[in-house]
């Protein structure tokens, strides 16, 4: 098992999926750092920030915090203060840098979204006008807030059927991974979800 804190957005899921990455002096990303529960059974192996402060031989110092992606993108780094974590380990001391890195991610995710194909205008206020009318309706009759939901999950198989039918035909999935902000896997399992096939065939 391997822990770590990650971030995602509901559009983008973990095709961008964000965390601080963790650099060591010489430029290297160390190993996952393993802890021993001492019970029998497998051990718990941690990739948090927050565990590279060497208070013990076999964990390494962390040099430096910067956002990294399930994509391959990196952020810029954030130099940590060895004096401070070596006196008050990391967890804390390096919550600013994390915070950055956090942001970092935040824009790259913007990009993402800015170089996604664009929604027409009127689609787009026209679901948000949906959202805030089924959030409205919630508070007055919650049943039906579920049943409009539950139209608008109709509504879209219905016309996501065709659209991925006639996108598998226009475009390469990578193309449609591109222009969806997704990686070429999400983009097939999504496609193969409105369009009715396989995602193996």
């Amino acid at each position: 098992m391997v822990d770590r804190d990650s971030w995602t957005t509901e559009e983008f899921g973990t095709s961008h999926e964000g965390r601080v990455g963790v650099l060591l002096a010489d430029g290297s990303v160390p190993a996952p750092v393993y802890f021993d529960t001492g019970s029998g059974s497998a051990g718990r192996s941690v990739t948090r920030w927050s565990v590279y402060d060497s208070r013990s031989p076999h964990i390494p110092r962390a040099a430096a915090l910067r956002a990294v992606c399930s994509c391959g993108w990196t952020g810029p780094e954030h130099p940590l203060d060895h004096a401070s974590i070596a006196d008050n380990g990391l967890d804390g001391i390096g919550d600013e840098q994390a915070d950055a890195c956090e942001r970092d991610w935040d824009g790259h995710t913007a990009r993402v979204e800015a170089g996604a194909i664009p929604l027409p205008e009127p689609v787009t206020v026209l679901l948000e006008q949906l959202e805030e009318e089924i959030d409205r309706l919630t508070k007055t009759s919650p049943v039906a807030a579920v049943r409009a939901a539950r139209r608008l999950e109709v509504t879209a198989e219905r016309v996501g059927y065709w659209a991925a039918r006639g996108t598998r035909a226009d475009l390469t999935t990578a193309q449609a991974a591109a222009a969806l902000g997704l990686d070429e896997k999400a983009a097939i399992q999504l496609m193969a979800r409105f369009g009715r096939w396989s995602p193996y065939s």
